[in-house]
């Protein structure tokens, strides 16, 4: 059984002592009571606590005391104030002295668990956030993560390293998935063999045969050597095509017989080249969808995703996030020789709330920049991006047009990725001519 949360509850009515301390043992809470600040200080002298609940107003020493002592005292305990006496001036002197929660009475037992959780989820993140090694035990060739979506991962991963199947990886941009297929590699049989990792869509179509296949002299203009290709690079080991969605009709076609046939024809000959090659291939585009629109091969798709790996977006693990932003802090600092930054509580919930278009690539890049450029050894909600502070307690704007919605989601792609045009519009789904197009639409709005 997982040790149980330690919760102390402080408050000098006995019916309310009594009230929450029910109420938190029987959902599985370990609890202390205390029924004045001294006695609530000897229980943490002696006692290791995760929480700290106490009433604001008690004879001679009151709960803002006992939360100055908290802070003052113990870094690694949270801390929630109820009161029955509720004034927004006492909300906000409880908030600014250290307390994570604030409850006034009467309150509901959903809305005292609740805020319970919120306290003690916070603090394992700060813990996952503070404490993690710069390699957290569940990681693979550079993925990090401990959410239960990249457990899965990392399972399929070692399964697909156990055989010799080929293996699509599936994800938006900045999930990891070139990390992955290189995790599948050096875990396999071929580990001691090159990985030849080639991003299809940024290799012109009239040049990615001969990149991909190798030329013979002759072949063209300008072939005047024979020259070989990526698949002949990684003969005894594996080759990534990533975005191979990107490719046409006529090289998936010959990317089919080299899966078929495990040979190549070099550009210019007519003499089959056999290759000892294993394929993972990766995009973040919809194949089905590509199929059913006649411009991706249904039987080239069958071809690779023997293995299915679904790389989950960063959006969809909160505690990642944390531990990520830890592990990246750790790397950019030790690169620096000087010691990881910390973060803040409330840096650390922007970030767990942000949605991050960019994915993990996204944070790594926002973490190097915090480390460069902050000289304090904490990281605040400030030193974060404008998009992210501004995000907080924003409205939902829904007097906002469609266009205006559009405009910002734009802005803050592009300043995720540092205004690279090419990055952005894969994230947003786009081509770069849309993208320019889009954004000088907006420009003539705004002027």
């Amino acid at each position: 059984m997982p040790e149980r949360e330690r919760i102390l509850v402080v408050d000098d009515a006995p019916d309310a002592l009594e009230l929450v301390e029910r109420n938190l043992v029987a959902h599985g809470y370990k609890v202390f009571t205390a029924n004045a600040v001294p006695e609530a200080i000897r229980v943490l002298d002696n006692t290791s606590v995760d929480l700290v609940i106490t009433d604001l107003k008690m004879p001679k020493v009151s709960g803002l005391d006992l939360v100055q002592h908290v802070r003052q005292n113990l870094k690694d305990t949270g801390i929630m104030m109820i009161t029955g006496y509720p004034t927004i001036q006492g909300a906000v002197t409880a908030v600014k002295s250290g307390a994570q929660e604030y409850l006034t009475k009467p309150f509901t037992d959903d809305e005292l668990l609740s805020a319970v959780r919120r306290v003690l989820d916070l603090l394992q993140a700060r813990r996952n956030a503070q404490v993690a090694p710069p390699e957290p035990p569940s990681s693979m060739a550079g993925l990090v993560g401990e959410s239960q979506l990249m457990r899965d991962v990392f399972q399929t991963i070692s399964k697909a390293a156990s055989t010799p199947a080929t293996v699509l990886i599936i994800g938006e941009s900045g999930t990891g998935k070139e990390l992955a297929a290189r995790a599948i590699h050096y875990n396999s049989d071929r580990a001691s063999a090159p990985f030849v990792p080639v991003n299809c869509g940024s290799i012109p179509e009239n040049l990615l045969e001969s990149e991909l296949f190798g030329h013979v002299k002759g072949a063209f203009t300008g072939a005047s050597e024979s020259r070989a290709g990526f698949f002949q690079t990684a003969d005894g080991g594996t080759i990534f095509l990533d975005e191979i969605s990107d490719t046409s009709l006529a090289m998936q076609a010959k990317l089919l017989r080299v899966l078929q046939d495990g040979e190549i024809y070099m550009v210019g000959s007519s003499r089959p080249r056999e290759v000892d090659v294993r394929v993972l291939a990766a995009t973040n585009k919809d194949l089905r969808t590509l199929i059913k629109n006649r411009v991706f091969r249904e039987d080239l798709f069958f071809r690779l995703h023997v293995i299915t790996i679904s790389m989950p977006p960063l959006r969809e693990r909160e505690d990642d996030v944390l531990l990520l932003s830890s592990h990246f802090a750790a790397k950019f600092a030790e690169e620096l020789g000087r010691l990881a930054p910390r973060f803040s509580d409330e840096a650390l919930q922007v970030l767990r709330n942000y949605h991050w278009p960019g994915n993990v690539r996204e944070l790594e890049n926002l973490i190097q920049r915090l480390v460069v450029m902050t000289e304090a050894d904490v990281i605040e909600v400030p030193d974060l991006p404008s998009m992210m502070r501004f995000s907080l307690g924003r409205e939902a704007g829904l007097d906002r047009t469609l266009a205006e919605v559009e405009a910002e989601h734009i802005r803050n792609v592009l300043a995720s990725v540092g205004g690279n045009k090419t990055r952005a519009a894969e994230i947003l789904g786009i081509d770069r001519k849309t993208l320019r197009e889009k954004l000088k639409l907006h420009e003539s709005k705004r002027g």
